[in-house]
């Protein structure tokens, strides 16, 4: 069975693991009119005999006030130097506190911020020890009195929007679990909707990299609601991660068999 958290619980952390580990990790975030819907995997580092994990997923909420996720990739030294600047500044009322902020907007630009400031401290250190500077985040949520929103901050710290003609986001290794969502997933699919399509496109990715494995983090999160929703965290032995992929694999294989052939493959 999965994990299931109450509203407003925490999933328990992982184990740590290198802090320089190079996390190529397979994260989506979905924009919907029902509200958002995250997901993320939790590997770090795979190889034939060792495999790390740690959560990507973090929440940043006061319940009837504001509701924040941040889903991250990249570098875990980075990315958790960043997540821990934005814990720090929590409740102080300054211009870098999430609690305090006056917008989505101005949340990603605190996130972003925050992405520039790691990069000045530590960028040039990595670059002499041959390490690049790599993280991603999404961010996602509402404040009491605005809209649901959701961004994805780049390396540099600038961030694109998600909007109704492009409602979803990833980072991460995102190639192989971007057509199913392309095919499938419009602003007006539901939550359930997107959750199912959410993780058939980690099962795509799992079965072609190895650097995207589980457990999966599941957050939903409804429009207006400023709490979070469910919290689900799938781990590899999970019965409904083994049977989508069974059903999915079967499903294409039989739309395979019964796709016609090219009529200039017929023989005169």
């Amino acid at each position: 069975m999965p994990s299931i958290i109450a509203p407003g619980g925490r999933i328990p952390p992982l184990p740590s693991v290198d802090s320089q580990a190079r996390s190529m990790t397979y994260a989506v975030g979905f924009f919907l009119e029902q509200g958002l819907v995250f997901a993320s995997d939790s590997r770090t580092n795979a190889g034939v005999d060792h495999v790390s994990v740690a959560r990507k997923m973090t929440v940043f909420e006061k319940t009837g006030k504001r509701f924040v996720t941040l889903l991250s990739s990249g570098n875990l030294a980075i990315t958790q130097a960043v997540i821990r600047q934005l814990q720090e500044n929590l409740d102080t009322g300054g211009k870098e506190d999430i609690f305090a902020a006056p917008s989505m907007f101005a949340i990603a630009r605190i996130v972003g911020g925050a992405l520039r400031h790691v990069y000045k401290v530590d960028a040039e250190h990595l670059r002499q020890r041959g390490l690049e500077f790599s993280a991603a985040f999404i961010v996602g949520g509402q404040v009491e009195g605005g809209e649901a929103r959701l961004f994805m901050i780049y390396s540099a710290g600038n961030f694109i929007e998600a909007s109704i003609q492009t409602p979803y986001l990833q980072i991460g290794e995102t190639k192989y679990g971007k057509p199913i969502i392309d095919r499938t997933i419009t602003f007006e699919s539901s939550i359930e909707d997107a959750v199912k399509c959410g993780l058939l496109s980690f099962d795509s990715t799992m079965r072609s990299n190895i650097s995207v494995g589980p457990p999966i983090d599941i957050l939903t999160y409804e429009r207006d609601s400023l709490r979070a929703g469910l919290q689900v965290q799938l781990c590899e032995d999970d019965p409904y991660l083994s049977q989508i992929g069974e059903y999915w694999g079967g499903a294409l294989r039989n739309a395979f068999k019964e796709m016609p052939n090219p009529q200039w493959l017929k023989r005169p």
